[in-house]
C-alpha cells in the first residue's frame, strides 16, 4: 500500500508514520507537512505543503490511502485564521483525494464533535456531533464532520473513516503541547509529584486520554483492514480529579466550573496563556466515549492505560524531550522561551 499522511510531524502525526513504517503490507509513505522535518522513519518520503492553499492532489496520485491530520490549534486569538486552516483546508484535502482516485480516507475527528452528554454513561458514536460552540476547537470539528456527511454522500466509491480519541499524549510530545495549550510560563520541570500542591475537584471534570502510539495504531488498522465509518478511541480509566491527585501527589481542593473557568479567562485575557476558556467549557461538557466498536471491528486495543499515558506526558515536561519535527522539537520555542513570547501567546500559529 502506498499512504499520504497530510500533518505527518506532529503528536498523532508522527506515531502514525512509525505504525504504518513498520506494516509489511505498507510499501511507501508520503509525509505531507508545512515545515520539512529532520525525522527520516523508514519507507517516507517528506513533501513540503500547506493545506491552506497549495495543490494537493498531485500528492495523492496513486494512493491507496490517505489520513488527514493537519489541524491548527493555535492561534485561540484569531478564529478566523484557524477556520482557514482547520475547516477549509479539510475540505481542500478531501477534494484532492476524490480527484486523485483515492479510493480510501481516514480523517482525525475528536471527542471534541461531540455534543454535551451527562457523564455517567458513555455515549456510542451515534451520538450528536455538534460540538460545544464557543470553543473554536469543537465548533471547527463539528463542522468537518458536517462536510464529511456531504463527502460521503457526493462520493460514495471512497471509503471514509472517522477517528473520535480522546486527548493524546506521549513523552515526545510533551513539550509541543505544553507550547500549544500551557504557554510559555509554564514552570514544565516543576511537573511533578510533590510540587503541585492541589487539583480542582470540579464537577464535569472527567476525561478519556489515550497514548499517541495507541492512535497510531488505530490508524493504521483504519488504513489497512476494510473498514468505514466513526471510531471512538480512548484508554481506560477515566481520568477525573481524584486520579490527577493520586498521579501528582497532591490533594483535592473543591473548585466550581464557574470559578475554573474564570480563573482561566483571566490568565488567557493577560496574555499568560495560550488556552482559551472556551476549552475549559468542552471539556467540562464533553461525553464519555463508549469505544466497544474499535475493538469488535477495528481489533484495536490499547497498549497503555490512560494513566500511563499521562505519566509519559508528565515525563516529558520534567525532560523537555521531542523529536526531529517543527511540531515537537523542544528547541521550536526558541531560547529561553523567547519564540513563545514574541508570538504573542496564542496570536500566532
Amino acid at each position: 500500500m502506498r499512504v499520504v499522511v497530510v500533518g505527518a510531524t506532529g503528536n498523532v502525526g508522527t506515531s502514525v508514520v512509525s505504525a504504518l513504517a513498520a506494516d509489511e503490507d505498507v510499501t511507501s509513505i508520503v509525509g505531507l507537512a508545512r515545515r520539512q522535518p529532520d525525522w527520516n522513519p523508514p519507507k517516507t518520503t517528506w513533501r513540503t505543503a500547506d493545506i491552506a492553499g497549495d495543490d494537493l492532489a498531485p500528492h495523492m496520485e496513486g494512493a491507496d490511502a490517505v489520513v488527514h491530520l493537519a489541524w491548527l490549534f493555535q492561534p485561540t486569538r484569531a478564529p478566523v485564521t484557524t477556520w482557514r486552516n482547520n475547516v477549509l483546508g479539510s475540505m481542500r484535502v478531501f477534494e484532492a483525494a476524490a480527484r486523485a482516485g483515492v479510493p480510501k480516507l481516514v480523517h482525525t475527528s475528536s471527542v471534541g464533535a461531540y455534543s454535551s452528554a451527562p457523564k455517567d454513561r458513555a455515549v456510542t458514536e451515534d451520538w450528536p456531533t455538534h460540538g460545544w460552540p464557543d470553543a473554536a476547537y469543537g465548533r471547527e470539528k463539528a463542522y468537518v464532520e458536517r462536510v464529511l456527511d456531504v463527502f460521503e454522500r457526493d462520493h460514495p466509491d471512497i471509503g471514509v473513516v472517522r477517528l473520535r480519541p480522546g486527548f493524546i499524549f506521549k513523552r515526545e510530545a510533551s513539550v509541543g503541547q505544553r507550547r500549544l495549550f500551557g504557554g510559555p510560563f509554564v514552570p514544565q520541570r516543576l511537573v511533578r509529584p510533590g510540587l503541585i500542591p492541589f487539583v480542582p475537584d470540579t464537577p464535569g471534570l472527567r476525561f478519556q486520554v489515550v497514548h499517541s502510539d495507541d492512535v497510531g495504531e488505530a490508524y493504521r488498522l483504519a488504513v489497512t483492514r476494510p473498514v468505514s465509518g466513526p471510531f471512538n478511541i480512548a484508554a481506560d480509566p477515566v481520568i477525573e480529579p481524584s486520579v490527577l491527585a493520586d498521579l501528582l501527589g497532591a490533594r483535592l481542593v473543591p473548585v466550581s466550573g464557574w470559578t475554573l473557568r474564570s480563573a482561566v479567562a483571566a490568565a488567557w485575557h493577560l496574555r499568560l496563556v495560550p488556552a482559551s476558556p472556551g476549552l475549559v467549557d468542552l471539556v467540562l461538557r464533553m461525553p464519555i466515549m463508549d469505544i466497544g466498536r474499535a475493538r469488535a471491528e477495528l481489533g484495536w486495543q490499547p497498549r497503555y492505560t490512560a494513566t500511563e499515558a499521562m505519566c509519559e506526558m508528565f515525563k516529558g515536561l520534567r525532560s523537555a524531550e521531542g523529536m526531529e519535527t517543527p511540531p515537537l522539537s523542544p528547541h521550536t520555542g526558541g531560547p529561553a522561551r523567547l519564540g513563545e513570547l514574541a508570538s504573542g501567546v496564542g496570536r500566532k500559529p
